[in-house]
């Protein structure tokens, strides 16, 4: 028989290739990546400006930078908690994480929280490319529609390549915005951009201070942000030798998407309030262009450039996520064309969104990130839970690809804990249009509480909770069992026959 094709890409040697690999298990054969690359990986994914824009948020709602920035640091901090804990769960199965998610709510069940986070990823390219359409065409007068096929494309492209090609594409994207964005946050500091800023200012613009509210607002952002990493991290980490140090690997995902996410948010929380700016892009050119002309120019193509991995991280786990809620209802050969069709679908999906919805980037964004929050939170306490406190990390991974095996098609505990915890947010839900400049809906105790959204927390507690309680009944010593009997080979039969059936 044929061995699995060697994929490298980052390393040298064999050049570029298309990854083999999707929804199957990774051998350990194949399990190349460094936990070295980690920390820089998820630097990058806060380090842009997108995450520059959620610092926006705090001003536009009257909190003082100073106050932004703390909000923001807090909520970032928090939400990455729960990703870099979910990370350690791609060396130790070698699996996508919604995959994994299958021993929650079964093999067909699982399509239930497969719903929740391809809206994510869609969601999170539909508000990408309008953020990049919004700055290129007020910085080059570049047409909205031309600039979102060529950014969705070129992710796309990425996507298709695969891993190690978006590892390496991060490494780089990273190497050429550090040093800018450091520039930036430098020169914002001893005032540039200001003499700009007071010539378009139309009005003065009110005094900002403090509000529970705006703060509450914020951190839920923030954590929102980097929760809504959990159903990617594992899919990154997955080619990590299988006995990566757990505790290493949390504290550089951690690290590396904590600073980086405080600061740009930070640095967007300065923007608004110095600059009054409202898109980042602008703000980016305005600061550059003050230092030095064409320097603005400059950080703004630079930025654009190292945020096109981004909208491929999005696409191929939005790939990874539907081939895996096909192949719940349909069994799926992880064929590389799979992968290539299902990248060319999401973007196609992507770009129709773009261009018909039409409206402010940052109020899509402000809006978007608290919907998101609203559906991952219940799958994140479930498969957290699961794995820290249930099961222990001890899974039957031969089993995640039947309906037939140990974990069933249908699995209603995780079902129920998802939808109880879901109804235990609604009445903490807090939905504000700040395009409209209205409120969507706002949930009973949310009123009460004067519009401060503790929603998330009610959602974590509740289905964390429910879980456990209903996981009390399972019978772990029979799973314990049929996972001691199963042979390294068992695993070896995986891959081979995928790797067959391509």
């Amino acid at each position: 028989m044929n061995q699995p094709e060697a994929i490298n890409v980052a390393g040298g040697g064999a050049g570029i290739e298309v990854e083999s690999r999707s929804i199957d298990y990774i051998p350990e054969t194949e399990r190349h990546a460094r936990l070295g690359s980690q920390g820089p990986f998820w630097f990058l994914g806060n380090f842009h400006f997108f995450t520059i824009s959620i610092g926006f948020v705090g001003p536009g709602m009257g909190l003082s930078a100073g106050w932004t920035t703390l909000a923001g640091a807090l909520g970032i901090m928090f939400g990455t908690v729960f990703m870099a804990f979910h990370g350690s769960q791609g060396p130790e199965m070698g699996l996508p994480q919604m995959i994994q998610s299958r021993a929650q709510f079964g093999y067909r069940g699982v399509i239930l929280a497969l719903l929740a986070t391809l809206f994510v990823f869609v969601g999170f390219n539909v508000v990408n490319v309008s953020l990049i359409t919004d700055g290129l065409k007020h910085v080059f007068g570049l047409d909205a529609t031309v600039a979102a096929v060529v950014a969705i494309l070129a992710g796309a492209l990425l996507s298709i390549y695969g891993h190690d090609l978006m590892h390496k594409a991060f490494k780089w994207a990273l190497i050429v915005t550090l040093p800018l964005y450091a520039l930036v946050t430098l020169a914002l500091m001893f005032g540039a951009g200001h003499s700009a800023s007071a010539t378009t200012a139309a009005a003065p613009a009110p005094a900002l201070g403090f509000s529970w509210i705006a703060f509450a607002t914020q951190f839920a952002i923030g954590a929102s942000y980097n929760i809504s990493y959990a159903p990617y991290v594992s899919d990154y980490s997955r080619y990590l030798p299988k006995h990566t140090s757990r505790r290493k690997l949390i504290a550089a995902i951690f690290l590396g998407a904590s600073l980086s996410g405080a600061w740009m948010i930070g640095l967007g929380a300065w923007l608004a309030q110095q600059l009054k700016a409202e898109d980042a892009l602008v703000a980016l050119n305005q600061v550059g262009s003050s230092m030095l002309p064409g320097l603005g120019h400059v950080i703004v193509m630079v930025s654009v450039a190292g945020f096109l991995p981004i909208i491929a991280l999005n696409t191929y786990s939005a790939m990874l996520t539907l081939l895996t809620g096909v192949d719940s209802i349909r069994k799926v050969k992880p064929t590389r064309r799979a992968r290539v069709m299902s990248i060319m679908a999401i973007s196609a999906v992507v770009l129709f969104c773009v261009l018909a919805i039409k409206g402010n980037g940052i109020a899509l964004l402000n809006t978007f990130l608290v919907l998101m929050l609203y559906f991952l939170v219940p799958w994140t306490a479930v498969n957290l839970v699961d794995y820290f406190f249930v099961r222990k990390g001890r899974y039957a991974i031969p089993h995640f690809f039947t309906p037939k095996g140990m974990y069933g098609a249908w699995q209603m505990r995780g079902i129920a804990a998802y939808m109880i915890g879901f109804a235990a947010m609604v009445p903490f839900f807090y939905v504000y249009d700040a395009e409209a400049q209205k409120e969507v809906f706002v949930g009973y105790f949310a009123r009460l509480l004067g519009g401060v959204d503790i929603a998330w927390l009610v959602g974590l507690i509740v289905s964390g909770g429910v879980y456990w309680l209903l996981s009390r009944s399972l019978d772990l010593q029979a799973e314990e069992k049929i996972i001691r009997s199963m042979k390294e080979s068992d695993f070896a039969a995986i891959a081979q026959r995928v790797q067959d059936e391509r």
